[in-house]
């Protein structure tokens, strides 16, 4: 049976036979044999361009694309515009 020893702060259980004590400091990352099994032959890929693009760049670009989807832009305006004064006149008539 394992000791349990008050004088750490924590109660621990003293393990006599630790095969991580001997060369473990403060600290050290162990990985147990076969921790990593399964991922050989899985590679990634970075692409050069991914991290250059600048803020105006982007902005461009999306501003460019929005051009693709202004029906849907137009109904989602619409739909503010209709919430805002039903939010509007039910505050009033609240009052």
């Amino acid at each position: 049976m394992a000791d349990v020893n008050i004088n750490k702060g924590v109660n621990s259980v003293d393990n006599p036979h630790d095969p991580y004590e001997d060369h473990m400091e403060d600290g050290d990352i162990v990985f147990e044999e076969g921790a990593f099994n399964g991922f050989e032959g899985q590679s990634i890929t970075v692409q050069e361009n991914a991290g250059t693009q600048g803020d105006l760049q982007a902005g461009i670009e999306f501003i460019y694309h929005m051009r693709e989807h202004i029906l849907d832009v137009g109904v989602a305006t619409i739909y503010l515009f209709t919430c805002y004064a039903l939010y509007l006149w039910l505050k009033k008539v609240i009052k």
